[in-house]
C-alpha cells in the first residue's frame, strides 16, 4: 500500500503499519545494528522511561527486556503503530499515548530516560521539544536517540543521500513505488538537522555532554545527559 505523502506523518505511517517492519530493514542500512548500538549507550538502570515514536515496538521490546521493572510510556502519533506495539508487548504493563511530540505534556522531572529511533526528524522546530524533554527528565537522567540527520555540509549530505538511494535500489530492497513514496514523504514531512545543530539546541535546553556515538550515512545516534 502506498500511503499519501500529503497526509500527516501519522497518517503515512498508520497506513503502512503492517508493512513497516519489512520496509524499515529494506530502506535503512544497518537498521538492527543501529538499534543494538543505541542499547549499548543506555544507562544501567531506569525506573521510568519515555519512548518517542515507538512505532511497531522494535526498540520498545528491547527497553522492556533491559528494564523489566521500569514504567514505560510510549508515544506515537499513529494509533495503528501503538496497537501493534501493544500487542507485541503482551502482558508487559505500559502507558500508550497517541499524540504528536509537539502536543505531549508530562510532569516535570518524571522520567529517567527518554529514548527514540528515527522519529525526531518529523519535528521542524526542535528547540521547544528539547526544552520540554529537559524539564521531564530527572537530574542524573539521560536522553538517547537515533535519527536521520543532515550532513555538516551540503556536499556531505548529498553523498549520504546518494548512497542511501543506492542501498534502497539494490536487488531485494525497495521497489520503485516504495522509493518514490519515501521520497515524497521526506519532502513533505522530514526536517533533517546536522549533528552540530543538535548539540547546540541540546545545550541551550540545558543538556550536558552531547555526543554522536554512531553514524552511518544520514543516520546517527546522539546521547545527552541531565
Amino acid at each position: 500500500m502506498k500511503p499519501a505523502a500529503d497526509n500527516t506523518a501519522a497518517d503515512y505511517f498508520g497506513a503502512m503499519a503492517g508493512e513497516y517492519d519489512s520496509l524499515i530493514r529494506r530502506a535503512v542500512p544497518r537498521y538492527d545494528e543501529m538499534t543494538d548500538r543505541l542499547l549499548e549507550y543506555l544507562p544501567p538502570s531506569a525506573a521510568s522511561i519515555l519512548e518517542l515514536g515507538c512505532g511497531t515496538g522494535n526498540l520498545t521490546l528491547k527497553l522492556a527486556a533491559k528494564y523489566p521493572e521500569a514504567k514505560l510510556t510510549l508515544v506515537d502519533a499513529a494509533p495503528e503503530m501503538l496497537e501493534i506495539a501493544k500487542t507485541r508487548l503482551g502482558s508487559r504493563p505500559a502507558t500508550f499515548v497517541a499524540t504528536t511530540f509537539e502536543s505531549m505534556s508530562f510532569d516535570s522531572a518524571s522520567v529517567d530516560l527518554v529514548a527514540s529511533t528515527i522519529s525526531l526528524h518529523h519535528v521542524r522546530d526542535k528547540a521547544p521539544l528539547y526544552r520540554a524533554l529537559r524539564r521531564m527528565i530527572r537530574p542524573g537522567g539521560t536522553f538517547r536517540f537515533a535519527d536521520q540527520m543532515a550532513g555538516g555540509t551540503k556536499g556531505n549530505h548529498a553523498i549520504n543521500w546518494t548512497r542511501w538511494l543506492e542501498f534502497c535500489r539494490a536487488p531485494g530492497h525497495c521497489t520503485d513505488e516504495e522509493i518514490q513514496s519515501l521520497l515524497d514523504h521526506a519532502e513533505a514531512h522530514d526536517h533533517y538537522t546536522p549533528v552540530a545543530e543538535h548539540f547546540r539546541l541540546l545545550e541551550q535546553a540545558g543538556f550536558r555532554h552531547p555526543d554522536c556515538v554512531w553514524r552511518n550515512l544520514i543516520w546517527g545516534i546522539v546521547t545527552a545527559e541531565v
